[in-house]
């Protein structure tokens, strides 16, 4: 298929190739695009194109005779005969329709081709199947495509290559392009289906609580561009009382970047909300809603941890010994450590959470610095063995 080909040009295509005249229209009988007309188009072929769509009285003609009832139920090409009487002429039709797997196939449309003063070529039915996949993909495509707004939207936000004009796309959006603002990224759990449903309702209650939001879908995430708000307060209030009003149909967290100065900072908030997002998985449901103020421990503590997990020289081999020994004796102490630095060498205090004696904890502690070869009085011991700790705990196994 020519990347430069359309509707219009596939029309004029068969029209040339099968002999006729061609209307492409969708599935409610609305023209989509048409080849060349001669002085051989009958009134049908005159009054849909003049009105963009068939008349309701000849299509309630087709519809009496079934040609939409069987258009919906095969990809066979259709003959209708002539109809003097109602100045209809011969005509071949055949249904443009999508493979969907796993479902039936969605019909996209229908390939009108009349007759004109002389009869179709030979192949002419082969081209009007051939015609149909070309235009299902053509259709399929345009349906498929954001529109102008989402496409700059999604630039906004930092997407496609370069960089945004930002002045251009907030003139084209009818936004203030200075002022403080705020971006709200939306994760769904994972699971959980296409975020595109969730994305459809979130921009009806974001407009609702702001008229000048803009929603966007990227990848499995929404994201929400709040422009001059007045209070951080309430956008915290609204991002919460959403999440809680949709936890039954989606489980979700969300992360809120502001103040934004002007529209320049949406790309760089939404990169701090995707750190926020991707550094507080591990602790949900708490703090389903947060910010990158008061989860910055976590992310960087995550970030840290992504960073020694890709330097396989910085995996403290040590901790290998620890974990051997507790399978190979059925021991537990490395849950013992965890809590014991847990609570800061508190012993009864770890005692009482791991729900033994005070002495038995001291000597679980006394055989991992034997087993580590580490000293647990010492901070850096403490830090390093702290950071392999987690590490572990992240690592598939």
């Amino acid at each position: 298929m020519a990347a430069d080909l359309d509707l219009f040009g596939l029309a004029q295509m068969v029209a040339q190739n099968a002999g006729g005249m061609v209307s492409i229209e969708d599935p409610q009988s609305h023209v989509l695009a048409y080849s060349a007309s001669d002085q051989a188009a009958d009134q049908l072929r005159v009054l849909s194109i003049l009105g963009r769509e068939g008349p309701r009285d000849y299509l309630q003609v087709l519809r009496k005779w079934g040609v939409f009832d069987r258009l919906r139920g095969t990809d066979d090409v259709i003959d209708i005969p002539a109809h003097e009487e109602l100045d209809i002429k011969r005509r071949l039709v055949v249904s443009i329709r999508e493979q969907v797997e796993g479902s039936a196939p969605r019909v996209l449309g229908s390939i009108w081709l009349q007759q004109g003063d002389r009869p179709f070529k030979p192949d002419a039915a082969e081209i009007l199947r051939g015609a149909s996949a070309i235009a299902a993909r053509l259709i399929s495509r345009s349906l498929d495509a954001p529109s102008t707004e989402a496409l700059l939207i999604q630039r906004l936000f930092g997407t496609g290559a370069g960089t945004a004009d930002v002045p251009a796309v907030a003139s084209a959006l009818n936004l203030p392009l200075t002022g403080p603002a705020a971006v709200v990224g939306f994760a769904v759990a994972p699971g959980v289906k296409s975020p595109a449903a969730f994305g459809n309702m979130l921009r009806l209650r974001a407009s609702s609580f702001r008229g000048d939001s803009v929603t966007t879908i990227l990848g499995d995430r929404v994201y929400v561009l709040l422009p001059q708000y007045r209070s951080a307060h309430a956008v915290t209030a609204w991002t919460r009382q959403l999440v809680e009003q949709l936890e039954a149909k989606f489980e979700l967290r969300a992360a809120i970047a502001c103040p934004i100065p002007d529209l320049a900072h949406v790309a760089g908030a939404r990169s701090e909300v995707d750190r926020v997002l991707d550094s507080t998985a591990a602790t949900y449901p708490r703090g389903r809603v947060t910010t990158l103020a008061e989860s910055r421990t976590a992310v960087l503590l995550g970030e840290i941890l992504d960073l020694v997990g890709t330097r396989p020289e910085l995996h403290d081999p040590r901790l290998r010994k620890l974990l051997d020994y507790d399978r190979k004796h059925s021991a537990n102490l490395c849950e013992s450590v965890e809590t014991y630095l847990r609570e800061h060498g508190d012993v009864r205090n770890a005692a009482t959470a791991l729900q033994v004696h005070p002495n038995t904890l001291r000597y679980r502690i006394r055989r991992v610095e034997d087993i580590l070869g580490m000293d647990l009085t010492d901070p850096a011991d403490r830090l390093l063995l702290e950071l392999q700790l987690a590490l572990h705990r992240r690592s598939p196994e």
